[in-house]
């Protein structure tokens, strides 16, 4: 949620980020003392630059024309995840907005003891019920059991896009806030980034690459490998699976074979680390494991990825030591 993120941010291309695209005319300024109209701004969705995610205590940032409501079906009105879908909108010429785009309103609620960061995916359907684009918000911090209210946007403008007749929701992933993983921002209490990015898949075979940035002002020693928790979709932990020292077994030539070696990274160095797998499926259950909780050395603070091992019945996952990432240099940040 990987965040990550794969989450990572990865956790990603963020789909609310909407634009000024278009006017409309608004009213002089000093009661029509003859100056030229003060023109208003038009938000709309087949823009995405303007507005970036907002904490779930801030207003959704939200398009500023006048959509056309579409009915929703009422099968889309159910909970999915603590997720529900509450509206759905046509932007076009009729909204202000130079291109047609469609967005959609969501309720969140937290079913969690505790805050956690969401990552939530939607599909945006066809009268035949097929995909025609899909959707992601980042919502961060929500507390337990709290319901906190959303909008998304289509991820691609299309020239001339099918008509949208439904919205549903494909995929949620949540993280504990004190564990989301960060690429950027403010430097965390532990004084590293850790972040996931959006790995690499050929042929069966799968590589993700687990970042650490020293933002901190202090050296940050690094020795030999982390420790690793695998957990499903539940947030229940992942038994069965062997998790290797070395990628050398899963593949050659990824990188993370070896032997590990003591690093010390000053404020602003990085270093990186390699997850292989396949997920070949023959005899037995495939295995899930969409969350990974990451203590980058011994008593560190853990952060929690989401690379989204789909494991096969392989039942194997590689890990490689830290290296320095010579080609990754952070900024060094003040803790909160």
């Amino acid at each position: 949620m990987p965040t990550l993120p794969r989450t990572s941010a990865s956790v990603l291309a963020a789909t609310l980020l909407l634009a000024a695209c278009g006017t409309e005319g608004g009213a002089p300024p000093g009661g029509g003392n003859g100056e030229a109209p003060v023109q208003a701004e038009v938000l709309c969705p087949t823009d995405h630059s303007a507005y970036g995610d907002t904490q779930p205590s801030e207003p959704s940032p939200r398009p500023s024309g006048r959509p056309s409501a579409l009915p929703l079906p009422s099968a889309e009105g159910a909970t999915e995840n603590g997720v529900r879908i509450t509206a759905l909108h046509s932007w076009g010429p009729e909204s202000g907005c130079a291109g047609v785009d469609y967005s959609a309103d969501f309720e969140l609620t937290n079913r969690l003891t505790e805050a956690a960061t969401y990552t939530l995916t939607f599909g945006f359907l066809s009268a035949s019920g097929g995909a025609v684009d899909h959707g992601e918000r980042t919502v961060e911090a929500v507390g337990p059991g709290r319901t906190v209210k959303g909008t998304v946007t289509m991820n691609e403008t299309l020239g001339n896009p099918p008509a949208v007749t439904g919205v549903e929701v494909t995929k949620v992933r949540s993280v504990p806030a004190a564990e989301a993983s960060s690429a950027s921002g403010t430097c965390p209490k532990s004084g590293v980034h850790v972040y996931a990015d959006e790995g690499d898949a050929a042929m069966g075979l799968r590589v993700v690459g687990l970042h650490l940035v020293n933002c901190g002002t202090l050296p940050y020693r690094l020795d030999g490998y982390p420790e690793l928790e695998l957990q499903d979709e539940a947030h229940k932990p992942v038994d069965g699976v062997r998790i290797l020292e070395g990628t050398d077994r899963i593949s050659t030539g990824l990188g993370g074979d070896g032997s590990p070696e003591a690093l010390v990274l000053g404020p602003g160095e990085a270093a990186v680390m390699s997850l292989a797998w396949r997920n070949t499926t023959q005899a037995g259950e495939p295995v899930n494991a969409p969350y990974v909780r990451v203590w980058a050395r011994p008593a560190a603070t853990p952060v929690m990825v989401v690379p989204e091992l789909d494991l096969g019945t392989t039942g194997r996952l590689g890990v490689g030591p830290w290296r320095k990432d010579e080609t990754n240099r952070g900024a060094v940040g003040t803790r909160p």
